[in-house]
């Protein structure tokens, strides 16, 4: 196997890409210089925090820190997905829930199967891949879902008057939802290998492994995106859409005012 390592002179120097996008932003006056430099100063600051601290984890191989490390992406995951919902009356919970549900399904389906095993090497990356993927597509789902609520007000007004029940109503919207969310993954499937080639199957090729042990890696990595974030999207949508009603069935739409 090729040995990987990245020198700090070249990160200095691969730091002077970084300034093409900061003169992109300042020549089109599109006001995120402060947010490239602020993303860029996160990325060192916690990779270099997570890289150490992955090291101590993988080092010790113990369950229970693999499993609070599994549990704080889950976490943290969740957090920036109810962000992500521009709807007032939101609930962490909901969003908690089903990227726990969505990354646990999935994590257990895969180490039983023997895809991979229970190891902090293997199980903590893959919940990153899957929960983060996840949370972009509950983010999704939640956006689309206020706009079709805010856009389709009315058509859901006319089904209540009409007797139709809360689920019925936004039956369409929360279709909709799903599928808004879900997209992003299948054209990713659709394209992968022609169009790209994804961060798990380069990541092996860098590092010297054979392309078709890498390739089959990324099959499982696609079967398991598609997976996850469709669970996520489905259990998010039917959590979610209730808020946008009260207890008496009667259609309460509130904008966040972050």
């Amino acid at each position: 196997m090729n040995s990987v390592d990245v020198s700090y002179w070249s990160l200095a120097l691969a730091l002077s890409l970084v300034f093409v996008a900061i003169t992109i932003s300042s020549k089109q006056k599109l006001g995120l210089t402060k947010d490239i430099i602020g993303s860029v100063i996160r990325t060192v600051i916690q990779l270099t925090v997570v890289g150490y601290l992955l090291y101590y984890i993988f080092d010790l191989n113990h369950v229970i820190l693999t499993l609070a490390m599994v549990m704080i992406i889950i976490y943290n995951a969740s957090r920036q997905a109810n962000k992500r919902n521009p709807n007032g009356k939101k609930k962490f919970i909901q969003s908690f829930l089903a990227i726990f549900l969505a990354t646990s399904l999935t994590l257990t389906v895969l180490v039983l199967s023997g895809a991979i095993k229970f190891i902090p090497s293997q199980l903590i990356p893959i919940t990153g891949m899957i929960a983060s993927n996840s949370m972009v597509a509950i983010g999704l789902s939640y956006r689309e879902m206020n706009s079709l609520f805010r856009d389709q007000r009315q058509q859901v007004l006319e089904k209540l008057a009409l007797g139709a029940p809360v689920n019925l109503a936004a039956a369409s919207i929360v279709r909709q939802s799903i599928r808004t969310a879900m997209q992003p993954t299948i054209n990713s499937a659709k394209t992968v290998g022609l169009v790209s080639l994804p961060g798990m199957m380069s990541g092996l090729i860098f590092a010297g492994v054979n392309p078709i042990f890498a390739i089959k890696y990324q099959i499982m990595v696609m079967f398991m995106l598609l997976s996850a974030t469709s669970l996520g999207a489905v259990i998010a949508a039917y959590f979610s859409y209730r808020n946008y009603f009260n207890d008496r069935a009667q259609l309460d739409f509130e904008e966040n005012a972050d």
